[in-house]
């Protein structure tokens, strides 16, 4: 699919396999979370606007670029997209933060709104939705309607993993939005969990059960 970009970089492959281990701790689990974040961000951000001016170096003045355009933003899905914030923070710390929280309605199994704060300008960022897995896809294609609900026209969405199937829902749903991803798995089980992928990352970030 052209909006998917899969990154393939050594970098990135070794610190997926480390999170993947089950017998990778919580600390090491968020440190390589944060670190994979600001690779793949290195990518997610390849094609922003640039501009050229002048300054002074201590020998001449030169011309060279600098960030133009629309402003950045990140919002991490609650609460397994915080393990990623750090890391785009790293890359780009002038970014500004929402964030969304979605749960399923037990009748209905539709994903609903519980918490969302975005910065108040969202409509001028160009936005970069966190989240380490992509499963279903349900909670993910939710969080991007709720946003783009209030306002924002620019997104792409960031996760660690994806099943086909949840790649097939958000490509479906937002065909404007670009997915990057560490990685493809095989499939979804029985009960909606990526394999082989990596357990419950919320779980595994905060060390809970």
């Amino acid at each position: 699919m052209k909006n998917v970009f899969v990154m393939d970089h050594p970098l990135i492959q070794h610190k997926l396999t480390l999170i993947r281990d089950k017998h990778t701790g919580s600390k090491e689990f968020r440190e390589a979370v944060k670190e994979l974040a600001m690779l793949m961000g290195y990518e997610a951000t390849r094609n922003l606007p640039l501009e050229e001016i002048e300054i002074e170096t201590p020998l001449c003045k030169t011309k060279t670029k600098v960030l133009a355009g629309r402003k950045l933003g990140i919002v991490p899905i609650l609460r397994a997209g915080l393990g990623m914030v750090d890391g785009m923070l790293n890359l780009i710390p002038a970014a500004k933060v929402g964030h969304i929280g979605l749960y399923r309605d037990p009748e209905t199994l539709e994903p609903v709104e519980y918490y969302c704060k975005l910065p108040a300008d969202v409509h001028e960022r160009d936005l970069i939705v966190l989240d380490p897995m992509l499963a279903t896809g349900g909670s993910a294609k939710a969080a991007i309607q709720f946003i783009k609900d209030k306002g924002a026209t620019s997104i792409k969405f960031m996760c660690l993993i994806a099943s086909p199937e949840g790649i097939k829902v958000i490509s479906e749903a937002h065909p404007d939005v670009e997915i990057y991803v560490a990685a493809i798995d095989e499939r979804l089980n029985d009960h909606a969990y990526i394999v082989p992928g990596l357990g419950d990352a919320g779980d595994r970030l905060f060390g809970t059960k």
